[in-house]
């Protein structure tokens, strides 16, 4: 009885101005019905995806922006954005955790409802990996070469923790999480389906790994190897233990 009493209510809605604007009546039908459903959790799996394909695109729109404020180096425009784009990041790792409340045994109940699609064909996701090329062309283009500047300069010899360096960092985080977002969905799957089983295109679902060690600006990452191992040259491999250093000095 309440079923089919609340449920009618989202299916059939009465839109007011504030529906009307967000389009609700479409919205609220893009999900299956709830007769249709599986199970009672398919509606929020369903759920869950396509919100991530909504912040995956006011990602992508966000990211059209920045890349247009640095190509004129408008550094303060670009870092603002980039914290908003940060902010999905860190929503989309967050609200997978709710797919965890599922069993094994909904998830492949749900599973076969799937067809051959997987997460690997998401369109925001298949726009989105192909933005950082771009990102780092505009950036070397425009911070480094425009600046006669490297990124070691940036980040150790002429370091000043200037506008360079801050979108730099920037960029680095965006791929950081975008690397965590995909370890995120590689423990989902470990969890609901195992790591050893084999993806609805019959590929083995570890191929997944690789793609979750992948770095986007692999210069910004690098920089850290060569720093350390720059600065660690003073004092070699080992360094002097600091108690036999104290207790030499007392002596």
């Amino acid at each position: 009885m309440y079923r089919q009493k609340y449920a009618s209510m989202l299916e059939n809605p009465e839109i007011l101005d504030y529906g009307a604007y967000l389009q609700c009546d479409t919205l609220l039908q893009c999900q299956k019905p709830l007769k249709s459903l599986c199970n009672q959790d398919e509606l929020q799996f369903q759920i869950v995806h396509q919100v991530e394909e909504l912040w995956m695109k006011l990602m992508i729109y966000t990211l059209i922006d920045v890349l247009e404020f640095m190509e004129k180096q408008h550094s303060h425009r670009v870092i603002t954005l980039m914290k908003r784009v940060h902010m999905i990041q860190k929503m989309m790792i967050e609200q997978m955790d709710l797919l965890e409340t599922m069993s094994p045994k909904e998830y492949q109940e749900i599973r076969l409802q799937l067809g051959n699609g997987s997460g690997q064909e998401s369109p925001g996701f298949r726009t989105l990996v192909k933005m950082p090329k771009d990102m780092w062309d505009i950036f070397s283009e425009q911070y480094l070469k425009g600046r006669n500047k490297s990124v070691e300069a940036i980040y150790d010899s002429e370091y000043e923790h200037d506008d360079a360096y801050t979108v730099a960092e920037a960029l680095i985080e965006f791929d950081e999480l975008l690397q965590k977002f995909r370890w995120q969905h590689l423990f989902l799957i470990q969890r609901s389906i195992g790591i050893g089983s084999h993806s609805l295109k019959g590929r083995p679902v570890d191929l997944l790994k690789s793609g979750a060690k992948y770095q986007f600006f692999p210069e910004l990452w690098e920089i850290r190897n060569n720093m350390t191992d720059s600065w660690g040259q003073s004092y070699g491999k080992v360094r002097e233990s600091i108690l036999e250093k104290a207790s030499q000095s007392e002596q």
